[in-house]
């Protein structure tokens, strides 16, 4: 049984790029499919480098599925159905929840307590 390693390389314009490597002997041929929403996802590409034993995998993220909240991708072997690796977009109104948004109002709020605080020091003195 061959053993697949699927490593992200990038998000670029719209696609996603990653690299296949199997360990194991044979002259394995990946067949990969890409579930969002539970749908297959069209146009994923398998490039094969045989010189470099590895495969370079695009998935095109459908225009469709660009949408508020958190959309997530699933890459996974169609023979095996193991999953190889996932990614997700988010956006719109589910960003504001992000912890780092919770970290900039935090530093909104310690700066205005510093002011306060100042103030109170200079006025007391």
């Amino acid at each position: 049984m061959s053993e697949l390693t699927l490593t992200k390389t990038r998000l670029f314009e719209g696609v996603w790029e990653g690299v296949l490597t199997c360990d194991g002997d044979g002259n394995y041929q990946p067949q990969l499919e890409v579930m969002h929403l539970q749908e297959t996802v069209p146009g994923v590409e398998v490039i094969e480098k045989p010189e470099e034993r590895l495969w370079v995998v695009r998935v095109p993220v459908p225009p469709a599925a660009i949408a508020d909240g958190v959309q997530t991708f699933v890459i996974r072997d169609a023979r095996t159905r193991e999953v190889l690796d996932s990614f997700a977009l988010l956006s719109g109104d589910v960003l504001s929840y992000d912890i780092r948004s919770e970290i900039a109002l935090l530093r909104e709020e310690l700066d205005l307590l510093k002011r306060a605080f100042r103030r109170h020091c200079l006025e007391t003195m």
